[in-house]
């Protein structure tokens, strides 16, 4: 007889993380995938296992919408929190950042608590580089450099990742935040992230659309990883030893590998893979109010701990823009 697959919640699953993890656990009969957001989530197309898939819409910040959900995915073996609102959003809206950010994740954190005494349930909390701030060091930000967030939404996901740390340290949760790097190139429509630019700048001049670059500096560097390296590092997250290497009890965060990238190079990536008829859709006008919080932003971080665990990273700019130009093709 086939072992019972495991049960595995994601929170935020109309998101574009989301699906992308869902499609890859949805491959394998190991794994039931619980698929939840505020407007129903759509199974991944093509997957092997799509009977393995439920979708439950609601509020994750409702707490008897939380209760049925944890209800309908036991036993539960895992939840990957990634929920919420984007950068440039919580920098708007404080109080709904704060309620979504911060009070849904610590609510259903306390309900795993309640629904599963005794009985500790793996979390992968999406974090965010935004949680550092400066003053920063020359070069790469290594991982023991306390965060100094400057924008509420990196504020926001320290103080969550602080909550995760006590929980995990206390036995009621195995966990793991991660720190992603800002995922680009992103197929489908605009966010309203920040970083949202680094995919526009790329997806929307290969449909002939334009995009605008939010600052107008090409030596502006991001800290980036490609959709196709980050799924998967989940994938891996989900499946490493609690205490891998240096992880400690009461410090749970792993900087995601990603490779820092400038303006420029994704430019000359975008000519090169896209065509140089492609750089006429790019339009470079300063927005103060993002250059703010993108300058706030580490260009580059240490991820020699997070290899060592043995996750891996994209090789350069050139790599993740033709990764994304080839998925056109097919």
């Amino acid at each position: 007889m086939p072992p019972t697959p495991k049960n595995i919640i994601i929170t935020g699953a109309g998101g574009f993380i989301g699906p992308l993890l869902a499609a890859r656990l949805l491959d394998d009969p190991a794994y039931r995938v619980i698929l939840t957001d505020l407007v129903e989530p759509a199974v991944p197309p093509g997957v092997k296992y799509p009977q393995h898939a439920t979708s439950l819409r609601g509020d994750i910040g409702d707490r008897s919408f939380v209760a049925s959900l944890l209800d309908a995915a036991a036993p539960l073996s895992a939840v990957f929190v990634f929920h919420g609102i984007m950068s440039a959003g919580a920098e708007a809206d404080w109080d709904l950042s704060l309620r979504v950010n911060v009070d849904s994740v610590r609510d259903l954190l306390l309900a795993l608590k309640a629904r599963f005494p005794g009985v500790i349930v793996r979390v992968v909390y999406s974090s965010s580089q935004a949680v550092y701030g400066r003053p920063l060091p020359d070069g790469p930000v290594p991982n023991g450099v306390a965060p100094t967030p400057e924008s509420t939404y990196g504020a926001h996901k320290l103080m969550t990742e602080v909550l995760i740390n006590d929980m995990h340290r206390r036995g009621f949760i195995d966990a793991f935040s991660l720190r992603f790097p800002t995922v680009a190139v992103r197929p489908g429509a605009p966010t309203n992230a920040a970083s949202s630019f680094l995919s526009g700048m790329i997806r929307e001049p290969m449909k002939g659309a334009e995009s605008v670059i939010p600052l107008e500096d090409r030596s502006f560097r991001s800290f980036i990883t490609s959709p196709a390296v980050l799924q998967e590092n989940l994938i891996r997250v989900l499946n490493m030893d609690s205490y891998s290497g240096s992880l400690r009890r009461h410090i749970r965060h792993i900087n995601v590998p990603g490779i820092s990238v400038s303006i420029q190079e994704l430019m000359d990536a975008l000519a090169k893979y896209g065509g140089e008829d492609k750089l006429k859709y790019l339009r470079e006008e300063t927005d103060p109010r993002l250059e703010r919080i993108l300058r706030s932003w580490v260009p580059e971080m240490d991820t020699t701990t997070s290899l060592e665990l043995g996750l891996i990273k994209d090789e350069s700019a050139d790599s993740i823009v033709k990764q994304y130009i080839d998925s056109l093709k097919s």
